[in-house]
């Protein structure tokens, strides 16, 4: 299966719509091979993907197989997002304390778009089904990235132990959109705020903030967390001492890159690198114990509202 609902469709790599002609799809082609090949300074990665999406849909045969769903089996399989059965415990020991429902505000918010989208009366047999969500645009699709995403820091996190306490899918009155927040983790090595996203794409780190060709215009991912974390933090009372952006590990380079931002630690941080983070707590941030981690806990649990 696609590791990404938004990962890019081979019409999308190559630029054109997928009611495009066939010539329209072949000068398409020559131009992105002119534009991503490396002798003329284009990125090898891009001139790869270039190709690959050529060899889907690059010929009348492979085409009209791609756009009946049944072009390139492993990656156009009858695969869907649809959500995972819960996992058994991979041993006997407790698991962190967890509120909320992790992912699934996004997931909500999708199904209602895809529907309208589909148009209302028409039966959706699997609304996860990975050629249907292939086909939606690139917002529903994101959506359901996002919602996926939530859902795969919630199995990490949850291997933390006892020690720590979850809330997923957090209401905030901030002035952003979504206004919601991912998670809250609360442990000794600190009180963290956490995002977790998907661009389907790499992305940067540019004076502290999150940057990408695959990022919204004006979109201020680490700036945004911060207005959500000040949200809660003043309705609870409390003051988190790290701010994360949680990212699938190919997105960026570094598996783990932290800043500051109002006063307050940031990190952004691969997928696989976030169970190390939570215990250990980033150096400068300050830790929790005792009356103290007791006191925040008591202060977020009266306070905290989550997602509709």
């Amino acid at each position: 299966m696609p590791r990404s609902p938004l990962t890019p469709s081979p019409y999308e790599t190559l630029g054109v719509h997928p009611g495009a002609s066939d010539d329209e799809l072949r000068r398409a082609y020559r131009l992105m091979l002119r534009k991503t090949h490396p002798d003329t300074g284009g990125d090898p990665k891009r001139f790869h993907a270039v190709q690959h999406a050529w060899e889907l849909i690059g010929t009348p045969q492979a085409r009209a197989a791609w756009d009946r769903g049944k072009g390139a089996p492993t990656e156009r399989s009858r695969a869907s997002w649809a959500p995972a059965a819960p996992r058994k415990p991979r041993d006997s020991r407790p698991a962190a304390r967890a509120f909320g429902h992790p992912g699934g505000h996004n997931r909500e918010r999708y199904l209602t778009l895809m529907r309208e989208w589909v148009g209302r009366g028409v039966p959706l047999a699997d609304p996860y089904a990975a050629d249907l969500v292939r086909s939606a645009p690139r917002d529903i699709r994101h959506l359901l990235a996002d919602a996926l995403a939530e859902e795969a820091t919630a199995t990490q996190l949850a291997e933390l132990g006892i020690g720590f306490t979850l809330w997923h899918d957090v209401a905030t009155n901030a002035a952003v959109v979504p206004a919601k927040l991912d998670h809250i983790v609360l442990g000794p090595s600190g009180l963290f705020a956490v995002q977790s996203e998907d661009w389907g794409g790499e992305i940067g780190i540019r004076r502290n903030e999150v940057v990408g060709d695959v990022l919204a215009a004006g979109e201020r991912p680490l700036h945004d967390l911060a207005v959500r974390a000040k949200a809660v933090a003043r309705a609870a009372r409390v003051r988190f001492t790290t701010l994360a952006i949680v990212v699938p590990d190919d997105a960026i380079d570094e598996a783990l890159t932290v800043g500051r931002m109002r006063g307050i630690a940031t990190a952004v941080v691969h997928r696989s690198r976030l169970p190390g983070l939570m215990r250990a707590g980033l150096d400068g941030a300050p830790q929790l114990g005792g009356t103290e981690l007791f006191e925040v806990r008591t202060r977020l649990q009266e306070a905290v509202r989550f997602a509709e």
